[in-house]
């Protein structure tokens, strides 16, 4: 995928990455997590603004920093990275709210050409997992990486 990101800056663990968001509202920092569920091989994957109290991940702030699409954009190279690592991970994505969750599906079906050539992706609606459309509404979604070889990656811009 190449598209406008940001720089990552990821965890010796590749389970978490750091970025900062630039616009009219200044410099957010921006955390990207994938946490391992109870169920082997599937990570659920968080995202949020960094706090500067705690330093941890706020999934409910609204930055209205005007950058979605590089955001967007950037959380799905941080996956290129995580599932470089870990190629037989299931990635569930699922927004804080279901403004967020829509917010999502709307990003992902502007570069659902791009992520099927790599992944299976996967809409949840109804309570069925079905291969993600376009325009249609989803609860969540879920990829995976399809078996290849790595992809090579940098993580500078």
């Amino acid at each position: 995928m190449n598209l406008n990101r940001y720089p990552l800056i990821a965890a010796e663990s590749v389970l978490t990455f750091e970025f900062v968001s630039v616009g009219p509202k200044g410099s957010i920092q921006k955390l990207i997590s994938f946490q391992q569920t109870e169920v082997k091989d599937i990570f659920n994957l968080a995202f949020g603004d960094k706090t500067q109290q705690t330093e941890k991940m706020d999934d409910r702030s609204v930055s209205h920093n005007k950058d979605t699409q590089r955001i967007l954009a950037t959380i799905a190279y941080a996956v290129l990275v995580f599932t470089n690592e870990f190629p037989h991970a299931s990635i569930y994505v699922e927004g804080s709210t279901a403004a967020r969750t829509r917010l999502y599906q709307m990003g992902i079906g502007k570069i659902r050409e791009e992520i099927v050539e790599d992944f299976i992706l996967l809409g949840l609606k109804d309570e069925r997992w079905e291969v993600f459309q376009k325009n249609v509404n989803y609860d969540s979604f879920v990829v995976k990486r399809k078996p290849t070889n790595k992809l090579p990656l940098s993580l500078a811009k």
